[in-house]
């Protein structure tokens, strides 16, 4: 292997790299890459010492360096936020299954309008985002707007509402059953 070919290599390996720890913070992944992360971090030391005569290989190089140091330590942080219950998407959900845990059967069933609200302010809470001007009228109005337009795209007459958290907003997500 020359070193084009380890660049490359080492280029290919931080980018899957990167995406693993997304899904490992997302929960789709239960283990942290640390095998992964070894071999990359083998490959960012491999020409520390040796000279690298083409200006654009050594470039690259140290371009693909640096963003390792730079994601190393937001994924340090993120680690340590978790570690103390502090990531906001992971306490979202841990908050959220422990609720699921706790109320296994409902007294009442709640109306979907209810359900929504209660989840979506749950989740404005959690997120750090005023609540003040939320009312239980205003997600009725959204529900009802959302379901007629997607009811007419779709075609059908049962719909899904869910409240997800995506960049640290809640969300109401409306999808056809």
């Amino acid at each position: 292997m020359g070193i084009v070919d380890d660049i490359e290599h080492f280029e290919k390996g931080l980018k899957e790299l990167i995406i693993k720890y997304e899904q490992y913070f997302l929960g789709l992944e239960k283990r942290e890459p640390l095998k992964l992360l070894d071999e990359v971090e083998r490959l960012a030391r491999r020409y520390n010492a040796a000279a690298v005569s083409n200006t654009m290989l050594l470039f690259r190089y140290n371009s693909a360096k640096s963003r390792l140091v730079s994601y190393r330590q937001y994924w340090n942080r993120i680690n340590r936020l978790i570690d103390e219950g502090k990531y906001s998407r992971d306490r979202f959900k841990m908050q959220r299954n422990e609720a699921s845990g706790q109320q296994s059967v409902p007294a009442v069933a709640e109306s979907q309008v209810d359900q929504v609200y209660r989840e979506y302010t749950e989740a404005c809470r959690l997120c750090n985002v005023i609540t003040a001007n939320i009312t239980k009228e205003a997600i009725s109005a959204t529900l009802e707007k959302h379901r007629a337009a997607i009811r007419e795209k779709y075609r059908c007459s049962d719909l899904e509402f869910r409240v997800l958290v995506e960049d640290g907003k809640p969300k109401i997500k409306v999808r056809p059953k």
